[in-house]
């Protein structure tokens, strides 16, 4: 069989189409780099508002309208020249790159791999000019508004065997929506209107970022979002960050902009990710709208041909920059001056308490388990409540006028009862207040071990008689093995006989817990993990796992004072908002939510 290339050792210089097609193959991908990159010149053009036209997905037709400052006639013919751009024209542009388009090759890749068509005019024109992708050099007159629109008809008609690789309609205009949704919510300050097939799909006018994030993102993560926005030097970060409850099993709700544009950096996501570690386990996806701005010169941004990966100068410093900002935004949320939760809302307010002005000044908790603290808060409600034997509130009473706390202080308010065993019912100046006990403790002793770690000063708590129990050789095993991360974590763990193990000391903050199934669980954890650096990369996990075992269990009877307590540690802590699963862990319903259920005033 004989070679398509007779002399495969002969250099030759390829000719221009060919040229500009295997650039499309970089570039062009498939009809939703089309949208990007003809988006993106819209906008770096000044446009306002743009509609973008599909067919078939794109496949058949895409065609994209702008009201931006136009293209000269002279200057048609150039626009359609390989590596011919507005945008730069020294080194030190390319280091300073401020604009979404730059590298002056997607008319001319387009134009190689289907009928275009480019019709603009500027402002000062008496009309438009249009010039045919096949004959650049014939420039003629044409009827058109100010701006410029891009015809793009028949994509890979000249290259069938790239065709062939696209996917269906539905799943071609799906890629092209995503690049839509993406730049609008870069620029919530344009119109965006979108057609598919004749029909309009999406009309987005112009608004700000909280309103077209809920417009692209949904109610879901309108209702569970915190705001964002900090600054150091000449970096900032803005935007919004979903709460745990918002996440998602996949990765499609995370857009991550730097000056800008659209990325998908390892760094930013890995530090974004490392922030909700303490409140997002598993398999689940944050989901966030986040904006990165900072001297074009810190990052370079023409590292990839779809310029969807970026370099950044100093990448630790952002990787701790962002990590910290969202880091903050999680543990303590912005001000709420309604407390109201629709009673069929799955997911919490922000937390109103940690926009108190003392949340940020108070040191966290000491090492006090709920019970220990009872001292510190029962007097406050002991002379006024009667609580029963079995922890049912009875015969309430409310202090007179004078004595009673202040609520602007306690925001979670004052317990009324417990509801089988799982359950505290709060009231506060908003209404009805329901946490889940064992979750919100759950996330108390997670925050206070983790702090007596970072701080080297979990304080242990000898038993005064070891708790033996029968251990298999792999147990054993892992308890000799990791004596050292046992010990950094609080616990004495002796081998006894090649089948028995004694626990001798534990930390203090887990005192109350059933030893022999804590020392299991935690030498099972530390085997699955495994590995000298057990500590660092799963110390979460192990938390966790400490956490849950001492945390106060369900059917276990509060009183009003250990019930009041509880919301009290919580006030101080951070992140008490969710569990360490992500879970909520305590919802508001307002007296409006409870009217309309009643159906009072109807």
């Amino acid at each position: 069989m004989s070679s398509s290339i007779d002399a495969p050792n002969i250099i030759r210089l390829l000719p221009d189409q060919l040229i500009s097609q295997i650039a499309a193959g970089e570039v062009i991908e498939r009809p939703s780099a089309v949208v990007k990159e003809l988006l993106e010149n819209a906008i770096d053009a000044g446009a306002t508002q743009l509609a973008i036209r599909l067919e078939a997905g794109g496949v058949k037709r895409i065609a994209i309208t702008d009201n931006g400052s136009g293209i000269p006639p002279e200057q048609l013919a150039l626009a359609l020249t390989r590596h011919a751009t507005s945008k730069i024209a020294h080194l030190h542009d390319l280091e300073n790159v401020t604009t979404l388009g730059f590298r002056g090759e997607a008319l001319a890749s387009i134009a190689s791999v289907a009928q275009l068509t480019l019709t603009s005019r500027t402002r000062d024109a008496a009309h438009a000019w249009q010039v045919q992708g096949h004959d650049p050099a014939a420039v003629s007159p044409a009827s058109g508004a100010i701006g410029t629109v891009v015809d793009v008809q028949d994509l890979y008609f000249n290259t069938p065997a790239r065709r062939k690789f696209l996917k269906s309609e539905q799943t071609e205009y799906g890629h092209c929506m995503d690049v839509v949704r993406r730049i609008a919510l870069a620029r919530p300050d344009l119109r965006f209107s979108v057609t598919h097939n004749g029909k309009t799909t999406e009309h987005w006018q112009e608004s700000e970022l909280a309103d077209r994030s809920a417009q692209i993102l949904g109610e879901p993560f309108a209702q569970a979002r915190l705001p964002l926005e900090e600054r150091a030097g000449p970096v900032g970060l803005r935007g919004f960050v979903g709460l745990p409850t918002a996440a998602r099993g996949r990765a499609d709700a995370q857009y991550f902009y730097v000056n800008g544009r659209f990325v998908r950096d390892k760094l930013l996501t890995h530090a974004v990710r490392s922030a909700y570690q303490d409140v997002l386990h598993g398999d689940r996806f944050p989901a966030y709208v986040l904006q990165l701005e900072l001297d074009p010169a810190l990052v370079d941004v023409n590292v990839h041909p779809a310029k969807i990966e970026v370099r950044f100068r100093d990448s630790r410093a952002i990787h701790q920059f962002v990590f910290h900002a969202v880091s903050r935004s999680l543990a303590s949320t912005a001000p709420s001056s309604e407390l109201s939760v629709s009673a069929s809302a799955t997911s919490p307010n922000p937390s109103p308490f940690s926009a108190l002005p003392w949340h940020a000044q108070q040191p966290r908790q000491s090492s006090l388990g709920v019970a220990q603290d009872m001292a510190r808060y029962g007097a406050m409600f002991s002379d006024n409540f009667s609580v029963g034997s079995a922890g049912a509130t009875t015969n309430i009473v409310h202090p007179a006028k004078n004595d009673q706390p202040d609520e602007e202080s306690f925001p979670l308010g004052f317990a009324l009862a417990q509801l089988h065993g799982i359950y505290v019912l709060a009231q506060n100046r908003a209404g009805l207040v329901l946490v889940d006990m064992h979750a919100a403790h759950e996330r108390i002793l997670y925050e206070q071990f983790k702090q007596a770690l970072e701080e080297k000063a979990v304080t242990l708590q000898p038993l005064l008689i070891p708790v033996s129990f029968h251990a298999d050789a792999v147990e054993v095993g892992t308890a000799e093995e990791h004596r050292t991360n046992l010990a950094s974590l609080g616990f004495d763990i002796a081998i006894m006989s090649p089948t028995t193990l004694a626990v001798r000391a534990i930390p203090a903050l887990l005192k109350n817990a059933d030893v022999q199934s804590l020392a299991r669980d935690l030498l099972r954890d530390l085997r699955e993990f495994g590995g000298s650096h057990v500590l660092t990369e799963h110390r979460n996990e192990l938390l966790g796992t400490l956490a849950c075992h001492t945390a106060v269990r369900a059917n276990r009877a509060l009183t009003l004072p250990e019930m009041n307590a509880l919301l009290r540690q919580m006030e101080a802590t951070e992140r008490a908002d969710q569990c360490n699963h992500g879970r909520p862990t305590w919802i508001q319903l307002a007296i409006t939510d409870l009217d309309r259920l009643f159906l009072r005033g109807q």
